[in-house]
């Protein structure tokens, strides 16, 4: 758990991280006062900032342990251990709903969105944040090795191709008005590193890219779809 907060902790740090997560923000409109959940919020670095921003802000994760982290490190916040497809919330009880990270790990992201809109009020809006697991771009010396080992994470996650369709999931369960952008997050630090020792334990491969990093050398892309769109107010 140590080594996954430390990775997470470095990401979330990242000044492209910090603006995205801000961005989010601002595509949920104006919610001073009003209730906001974040589904698999983790270690709550998203509630607690969205409270600091005027929420009422819950932060709901399948993870005891994460919890447990939110707890303690934002003592002021709520924070629910549930599933992001049965929230512990009632039907049309908040304003805002944002996912991040989370849907790849859902054999069908469809039941959260739904639950998402159950939860929302009418004309409450949805944020989706995340990355195709397909699409990260890595420099390297082997190409198809790069490839075949960027894919075989993929393969691993129960939708790692759902943040190319968030725009449509919103849509099939009843959303309007998608707004879709596209954020690259740059890597040529050790951060870098950390990320690819998560995609792979792969020693040679790893070796190469130890290297790079030595060299100021290392490069990796990681695009992330942020996608808000609004429940209908007759639903």
């Amino acid at each position: 758990m140590s080594s996954l907060l430390a990775a997470l902790d470095a990401a979330d740090a990242q000044p492209v991280a910090v603006e995205l997560r801000a961005r989010s923000y601002e595509l949920l409109g104006d919610f001073t006062g009003r209730t906001v959940v974040d589904a698999g919020c983790g270690s709550g670095r998203a509630v607690a900032e969205l409270a600091e921003r005027g929420a009422h802000a819950i932060g709901v994760d399948l993870d005891p342990e994460m919890i447990a982290v939110a707890r303690e490190r934002w003592p002021a916040g709520e924070f629910h251990v549930a599933d992001a497809c049965e929230l512990p919330l009632e039907t049309g009880s908040v304003s805002c709903y944002r996912a991040e990270k989370v849907l790849h790990t859902l054999a069908d992201p469809l039941r959260a969105v739904l639950e998402a809109r159950r939860v929302l009020v009418p004309g409450g809006r949805a944020v989706l944040l995340g990355q195709d697991w397909d699409m990260i771009a890595i420099d390297s010396d082997e190409p198809e090795t790069t490839r075949r080992l960027v894919h075989a994470k993929a393969d691993l996650l129960p939708s790692p191709r759902i943040a190319r369709r968030y725009r449509n999931l919103l849509l099939d369960a009843g959303f309007t008005d998608p707004v879709v952008e596209v954020h690259t997050g740059v890597f040529t630090d050790g951060t870098a590193l950390i990320l690819l020792q998560r995609i792979t334990d792969e020693g040679r491969w790893l070796a190469e890219q130890a290297e790079r990093a030595r060299a100021n050398r290392i490069l990796v892309a990681v695009p992330m779809f942020l996608v808000a769109a609004q429940k209908l107010r007759h639903q």
